[in-house]
């Protein structure tokens, strides 16, 4: 009787201890929202639900445990304060005091190669428009000159760490950010040009918001920043990226797709309103000049990374990377070497290194825009003027002589005969012996 009752106090034991077990809380802190994530060990079965007076935001956990306490930084833009307690039902409740009511979205995520079993909670502003796109302001909408936008994506974020290195254990979410941040100092220091950070600190964004992001600034062209990893420890160099053929493809359906919505807006013009053929056919228009002008820009960067670094693979490289599918907006993902490689780890831990990636990206990308620079820019402005510049300076005289006719004119000087009217003022094709016309450079 003894060893009976010895047995079902330590089934019973054991039954108790088999629930799922909260082993931490982490909290990250974005510009727009807070993410908590729920470590378990296991399956758990949770409800969420809002109380106020005051704001708080409970989940009740079923049978499961949780011993660390949760800190929360003061400031934090929602959270002011975690606590949790164990329910007579055997339910663990946990209450999140609240600085102001907030909009919560939940999700749980099954196990990878890093982490196990996990709830994610998201807390987003309650008076937070619903995310949609901005309609994009066309040129003509724009009076007033303007910069050049480049938005500098650093990849992963917050519990998402990306790539790790195997001898310093370096983050890649860590090097990256580093490197997007001098980049993006650079680009700020050039007369013309303005960057947009998509994060600026250690928490996790969709990878269709950091879109978004770029889209919302008018960016002008979109450079991802990663840092490799390979099985072989061995792999090395840099390499830049533009989006394939196929990728380009499955985007294209999505955006169709859902061009009923009316919120996608390619190049400034709405699909919700036009017929399929129609659609397809501006998507394809925007997506072929976007993706021409990715690959130029990328060849730039790649030109300039070959300079001061080892490149991995010959020419710039094609996948589906989703950062790199807008149809509007360049793209370009620059993985700046394997994390992987020992050697090359340490060279992404040291801010001499990454100084000179981030001043080699902004190379190319500062040439790409001075060779093409959008229209509306203080850089196209500055070529243009340049131009007139150099025409002026290059500008001959000719004494009109008997027989002369202007386009003869035009051809001796191998200008067309619309530029030399538009040096001299003329209105028509009518000169007279012993005019001077001024001839622009050919």
């Amino acid at each position: 009787m003894k060893k009976l009752v010895f047995l079902v106090l330590i089934l019973t034991a054991w039954g108790v201890q088999a629930g799922p077990r909260i082993d931490g809380v982490r909290v990250w802190s974005a510009p727009d929202h807070t993410r908590l994530v729920f470590d378990i060990d296991g399956p758990v079965d949770h409800r969420l639900f809002s109380l106020q007076g005051p704001d708080r935001l409970v989940v009740d956990f079923k049978g499961a445990t949780m011993d660390k306490p949760v800190a929360v930084d003061g400031d934090n833009h929602y959270l002011s304060g975690v606590r949790q307690a164990k329910r007579k039902d055997g339910t663990l409740r946990v209450v999140l005091d609240l600085k102001q009511a907030v909009r919560p979205k939940s999700f749980l995520l099954k196990p990878n190669e890093r982490y196990g079993h996990r709830l994610v909670i998201d807390l987003f502003s309650k008076e937070q428009a619903a995310s949609a796109p901005q309609p994009v302001k066309r040129a003509d909408d724009v009076t007033q000159l303007r910069d050049v936008v480049v938005a500098v994506d650093a990849g992963h974020g917050g519990d998402d760490s990306g790539a790790l290195g195997r001898s310093r254990r370096t983050y890649e979410k860590d090097v990256v950010l580093q490197i997007a941040r001098r980049l993006a100092d650079i680009i700020n220091a050039e007369p013309g040009m303005r960057a947009v950070l998509t994060r600026t600190g250690d928490y996790f964004i969709p990878l269709r918001k950091r879109m978004e992001i770029a889209r919302e600034h008018r960016a002008d062209l979109f450079v991802s920043v990663h840092a490799d990893a390979f099985r072989d420890p061995r792999a090395k160099g840099t390499s830049v990226y533009v989006l394939s053929n196929r990728g380009a493809s499955s985007e294209a359906a999505r955006w169709l797709a859902e061009s009923e919505n009316a919120s996608d807006l390619v190049g400034g013009v709405s699909l919700d309103d036009k017929d399929e053929v129609l659609a397809s056919v501006l998507l394809d228009l925007s997506q072929s000049a976007t993706r021409q002008t990715s690959l130029e820009a990328a060849d730039n960067v790649y030109n300039e990374l070959s300079k001061h670094t080892t490149v991995h693979g010959r020419r710039v490289q094609h996948a589906g990377f989703m950062v790199l599918k807008s149809p509007d907006i360049p793209s370009m993902l620059v993985e700046t070497g394997f994390i992987s490689n020992p050697t090359e780890e340490r060279k992404l831990r040291d801010p001499k290194h990454q100084q000179r990636l981030a001043g080699a990206v902004f190379k190319g990308v500062r040439d790409y825009f001075h060779k093409a620079p959008p229209p509306g820019t203080r850089l196209a402005d500055l070529k243009h003027r340049q131009r007139a510049a150099t025409a002026v300076a290059d500008a001959r005289n000719h004494v009109i002589r008997s027989g002369d006719t202007l386009s003869r004119i035009a051809q001796q000087y191998e200008v067309g005969v619309s530029e030399l009217r538009a040096a001299n003022r003329l209105r028509s094709d009518m000169i007279r012996v012993g005019q001077v016309l001024l001839i622009p450079s050919s």
